[in-house]
């Protein structure tokens, strides 16, 4: 107490705890967040910090402390988590700070750890591709499915993509000519918007996916009337059966469902983002260039999308290897680069 008159820091309440604070900063430090953060936050919270150092007093916390509890963490959980769960513990202890519950965050002197590797996001080969395509004719989400292959939207897009937004009367006579196309400009993010500016694109359609989206406008008039007054109307190109719109959790059990058709494919393995990093990985293969694919995937920059999809991208990794047989190469395999040049 002396110490901290000294240092001219008033401690309010010296008695309060760690898991005071953090319950603090999940009642009032969330406010700015949509339902889906906050309802996370608060499960990590209520799982990997309370429990572990909720009783201990707040000004008593030491670096030391914090260390052990995150390489204890470091034991089960992924590097990102435990970066998400480190930053919940900074931000509660800052913001006891700023109400002089606390003279130092000791959380901010400490660095996460490498926690378990998470699990490698995969994509669908082009055998893999088309089996899904067709073989998931008939089920409900069928229609979402090619357009997230078809297209690379994120599902969080796509779950909040409008008719309105929906262009696929072609207009032949128009000056420029306007293919059939779709305005990716929303998502379930907080206040609507799409993850990054760039994420705001236009993006014309393959045949496939205006074909799949006049059938999704027919199946949707079919469920309305099998809904009744129980329909509510969101406009929405993909909501649930009552026309509300779908969140993550109904997306994933329903795109399972939609693979356990397809054989071969075990569909417990995959995720509905899976289709965006198969999309990556397909025009990849096909040799369109890195800077193409991060344009249609709404990328700020190349260096995004080679991070993301480091495992997506092989033909860049070929490209390469395929320049540097064709310097150095003899005379007699000069006709080789050719046919790499293919990928």
């Amino acid at each position: 107490m002396l110490r901290d008159l000294e240092d001219g820091v008033v401690v309010v309440d010296s008695n309060v705890t760690v898991g005071q604070a953090v319950e603090d900063w999940l009642a009032h430090g969330l406010t700015n967040r949509d339902s889906n953060t906050r309802r996370a936050v608060t499960s990590l919270c209520k799982r990997h910090v309370i429990p572990y150092l909720g009783a201990r007093r707040l000004r008593d916390l030491t670096a030391r402390e914090v260390d052990q509890w995150m390489s204890t963490l470091a034991k089960s959980l992924s590097t990102r988590t435990l970066r998400t769960v480190h930053a919940c513990l900074n931000r509660s202890v800052r913001r006891a700070m700023a109400r002089d519950q606390v003279k130092r965050n000791v959380v901010e002197l400490c660095t996460v750890p490498t926690g378990r590797a998470g699990r490698p996001s995969k994509s669908l080969s082009p055998e893999q591709a088309e089996a899904v395509l067709v073989q998931t004719e008939g089920h409900r989400m069928h229609n979402y499915i090619v357009l997230a292959l078809l297209t690379g939207a994120r599902t969080e897009e796509l779950r909040a993509l409008r008719w309105e937004h929906v262009h696929i009367d072609n207009l032949p006579d128009a000056e420029p000519p306007v293919p059939p196309h779709i305005e990716v400009w929303r998502s379930v993010r907080s206040g609507g918007d799409t993850k990054t500016r760039k994420s705001r694109r236009t993006l014309a359609l393959p045949g496939r996916c205006v074909d799949a989206l006049r059938s999704q406008r027919k199946q949707l008039e079919a469920e309305r009337r099998a809904a009744g007054i129980a329909w509510v109307e969101h406009k929405l190109v993909f909501p649930t059966r009552v026309g509300t719109a779908m969140d993550k959790d109904n997306a994933r059990r329903a795109f399972r469902s939609a693979l356990a058709q397809v054989k071969d494919l075990k569909a417990e393995e995959w995720t509905p983002r899976e289709l965006r990093h198969s999309f990556v990985s397909l025009l990849s293969d096909s040799g369109v260039p890195i800077e193409e694919i991060s344009r249609l995937v709404g990328h700020s920059g190349t260096s995004v999308t080679e991070l993301v999809y480091r495992h997506q991208i092989r033909p860049v990794i070929q490209t390469g290897a395929g320049a540097v047989d064709a310097l150095f190469r003899g005379p007699a395999e000069a006709i080789v680069p050719q046919c790499l040049a293919h990928g």
